[in-house]
């Protein structure tokens, strides 16, 4: 019997591994919350390329999943139902997190992985934040820069890499940064000193001499020499240096909504997009076609 409107709900789901063709756009039943829980309205979530990995099934070894799965990490929202227990939030309140299953029009959440969305900008906009907010700054977190120092963000240009290169500076470094041709007008914008056109010269014909400090966001091959003698390399991808495995936590995810309602922190907001759009969105982060944060509105 199908289920009253009311009932049911639309969800960007993989019932296997495989190419972006794999992604459905399923009718399901709407979730309810449970104990701690709270069930969130999603405005919109947004794109990671580490979803790819997920999807082909590259990661079911370091993820395992229970398929079907509903994609989506990012959640901006707001809550319309308690479960057992929750006085942190209220029936009405905006909410963001980073969270399991939020491509969808309404997702189930642990109530303290929730924290208050931004006042300033529009609440779908707010998706854009955790995940690659969370690893931008547990990276700087564990850079510990020192002002003055040159700091290089190897792979500027992606979501990640905006959130780096205005914390390095907020933190009083001085950002040499890579990035494309499609994204060194902004990446200058958010705070780089330099540019390195990735596409056009080697780092070791870009640099004047080492840096300071590395900020992989990429992989790269060959780390030597790039970083001073006594110098750091902090990565969020290759297991070079510093790895920074990035940790789920709402202060400084609160933090975060602290510096965008300040206007310390800006947002690079590419695209928006439907949640149909999604397996297309998959297929061209596969061909490097996407730069900054890509927003699905649920």
């Amino acid at each position: 019997m199908r289920l009253s409107t009311v009932d049911v709900m639309r969800a960007a789901r993989i019932h296997e591994h495989g190419d972006p063709d794999v992604i459905r756009i399923d009718e399901i039943p709407r979730p309810a919350p449970g104990p701690g829980q709270v069930l969130v309205e999603v405005a919109a979530t947004s794109f990671n390329p580490t979803e790819v990995a997920l999807r082909s099934g590259v990661l079911r070894e370091l993820v395992p999943v229970t398929l079907p799965l509903t994609l989506g990490w990012d959640v901006a929202g707001t809550v319309v139902e308690l479960g057992a227990g929750v006085d942190a939030h209220a029936i009405g309140d905006r909410v963001i997190g980073w969270i399991d299953g939020a491509a969808a029009e309404f997702a189930v959440a642990d109530a303290d992985a929730l924290v208050a969305a931004p006042r300033s900008i529009a609440l779908a906009d707010a998706a854009a934040l955790p995940l690659a907010g969370l690893t931008a700054w547990q990276a700087i977190e564990q850079a510990g820069i020192t002002a003055g120092e040159r700091v290089l963000v190897n792979g500027a240009g992606g979501g990640i890499g905006g959130f780096t290169v205005q914390l390095a500076r907020k933190a009083g470094a001085r950002v040499i940064a890579t990035a494309g041709p499609r994204s060194a007008a902004k990446v200058r914008e958010l705070g780089a000193e330099q540019l390195i056109d990735y596409t056009a010269t080697t780092l070791d014909e870009a640099l004047d001499g080492p840096v300071d400090l590395v900020l992989h966001l990429v992989g790269l091959p060959d780390a030597a020499g790039i970083a001073r003698l006594g110098g750091r390399i902090v990565s969020v991808t290759n297991k070079i240096g510093h790895h920074v495995l990035v940790r789920n936590d709402s202060r400084d995810l609160a933090a975060l909504v602290a510096l965008v309602d300040d206007g310390s922190l800006a947002l690079d907001i590419t695209e928006r997009h439907a949640l149909a759009d999604l397996p297309e969105i998959h297929r061209r982060s596969e061909r490097g076609d996407l730069r900054g944060k890509v927003l699905v509105l649920t």
